[in-house]
């Protein structure tokens, strides 16, 4: 009894201490990221001084990086001031800078700041804070344009009827995109792979196929059996997504989207509601991943006008931005 109550004392201090430290780290990014955006602020401010300002600029950071680095040390390189100058002309408005960019460290907002768009940014500062992004991630999901991924998949729904299906106030196509990017497979470029070593890969690689899938997301099954009365069959890899409140059925294909497949998911899909699905729990999605995705199967199919059926291309590599920008502007003008 005594071992317990030391151990439950232990455990009570290592908390009080694990949440001052993250108190204490969560209040100096905060003031360092405001830091960051007043020096730029002045830095902007000093510039509009200049005759030239140009070539005043140069010379003003150049000065301005060997007083600071003397004085305060590293930090104040001349690249890291421009940052600043660039931090502050991103977001003139204190009300985004004190409400989303203090909340994410310098290298998060480094990152999303070199963005042009202003929509773009605000969705990766949003989900970055949402989802606690590392930096890593953050630069993948940039890098391989998760957004824009997200985009083209609500796009080709809307000219699919416009599915807007709303499970707990969240709309399904804010989480299926079009194309996905399995770059973390390390298949080479053509992929001759199968179904089967695709399927191993992902699982193998479980935390980053959750990454890539998106938020909410929980891994349940992979070729998980539901049988019937006569007959048993097995799909490829079941998850649950905790804000939609509803089962995510994965069919993985390595050729040109069928009709015959369209029809199996959605049997799987059936099956599922009707076998395993708890009551109170939305309808299952079944999401079919295919190498390639035919626009004449999804516009004469079930999928048209299935509210909770989906078709959406992977690629087993990193494409480059121009591939991928080729990809999804092809996938939406697909419908």
């Amino acid at each position: 009894m005594e071992i317990k109550m030391m151990l439950k004392f232990y455990s009570d201090i290592r908390s009080i201490l694990a949440e001052a430290r993250n108190r204490t780290y969560s209040i100096i990014n905060s003031a360092m990221v405001e830091t960051y955006w007043l020096i730029g602020k002045r830095i902007f401010e000093e510039e509009q001084q200049g005759s030239n300002r140009a070539t005043y600029g140069e010379k003003l950071l150049e000065n301005l990086s060997k007083e600071l680095t003397s004085e305060f040390g590293k930090g104040f390189s001349y690249a890291n001031l421009r940052n600043m100058r660039q931090f502050y002309l991103t977001y003139p408005d204190e009300e985004i800078r004190y409400t989303l960019c203090s909340k994410l460290s310098w290298s998060h907002n480094r990152l999303i700041m070199r963005i042009d768009n202003q929509k773009t940014r605000e969705y990766y500062l949003q989900e970055s804070l949402s989802q606690n992004w590392s930096v890593r991630q953050l630069e993948r999901n940039i890098q391989t344009m998760y957004y824009q991924r997200i985009l083209s998949s609500k796009d080709q729904q809307s000219n699919t009827d416009s599915r807007q299906i709303v499970n707990n106030d969240e709309n399904v196509n804010n989480f299926i995109k079009d194309p996905y990017v399995f770059e973390f497979l390390n298949i080479p470029q053509p992929s001759e792979t199968t179904e089967t070593n695709i399927e191993k890969g992902l699982i193998a690689n479980l935390q980053k196929f959750l990454l890539e899938l998106g938020k909410g997301f929980s891994f349940v099954a992979q070729q998980q059996r539901i049988s019937t009365e006569t007959e048993h069959f097995y799909i490829d890899l079941v998850f649950y997504n905790y804000y939609l409140k509803c089962f995510v059925l994965l069919d993985l294909k390595t050729g040109k989207l069928t009709h015959q497949d369209i029809g199996q998911m959605d049997m799987y899909r059936r099956m599922y509601d009707d076998l395993k699905k708890p009551e109170g729990d939305n309808p299952t999605i079944g999401i079919i991943l295919c190498t390639d995705v035919s626009e004449t199967v999804v516009k004469y199919s079930i999928m048209k006008d299935n509210n909770n059926l989906f078709a959406t291309k992977y690629m087993p590599y990193l494409p480059t931005k121009d591939e991928l920008i080729a990809e999804i502007e092809r996938e939406k003008s697909i419908l």
